[in-house]
């Protein structure tokens, strides 16, 4: 491989635009399985990405995306068509531990589930052992393409799956030059060395 393959190994994980729905002010820990199924169901609505997300979007060679529609529909926004949509991209699913008693915002609750899953209390969802393992499986798929296509590689996807697969990336020995934030549209770039 030459220098000039390498500098254009790049792959973007990028969140996808803030999901237009939003539910309740707040919900019982039980009314949270209805919500995190609307939440999955839900576009982007009107939300509009920032310049600096569609300028990594136009230089993607290849788009890749997670199948649930908040990230779909972010790529739509974009002008983009994922070449690729794939479940190993998906969101690490919320384990819905039963609290009762209590009503909150649904992102406390998500927070708490999170911390929890984070915890080893998986509660009838993947655990983050196995998550782990998807990323793994996600990294090999992203870099296979990034030598294929000898360019940038832009894959919507999701914060926590997003933070795993990176992890996976510089394990594999690539560097970050740009880190994600936390919000939406915001990307993290990685370029082999």
């Amino acid at each position: 491989m030459d220098k000039l393959e390498k500098i254009n190994m790049e792959i973007i994980l990028m969140r996808h635009g803030k999901p237009s729905f939003t539910g309740a002010p707040k919900v019982s820990s039980r009314e949270m399985v209805d919500w995190t199924t609307q939440y999955d169901l839900s576009d982007t609505g009107s939300d509009m990405p920032p310049e600096s997300s569609r300028v990594l979007a136009r230089k993607a060679q290849v788009v890749i995306s997670s199948p649930l529609l908040r990230a779909l529909s972010s790529l739509k926004t974009l002008g983009c068509e994922p070449a690729l949509i794939d479940e190993v991209f998906r969101e690490a699913d919320l384990p819905l531990h039963l609290i009762p008693g209590v009503r909150l915002s649904p992102f406390y609750w998500a927070g708490i589930f999170r911390l929890m899953w984070l915890c080893g209390m998986p509660c009838k969802v993947e655990s983050l052992g196995m998550a782990k393992m998807r990323a793994a499986r996600a990294a090999g798929i992203l870099v296979n393409l990034a030598r294929e296509y000898n360019g940038p590689v832009l894959l919507m996807g999701h914060g926590i799956m997003n933070r795993l697969i990176a992890r996976e990336l510089m394990l594999l020995g690539w560097k970050e030059h740009c880190r994600p934030g936390k919000g939406y549209w915001n990307a993290g770039t990685y370029q082999f060395p």
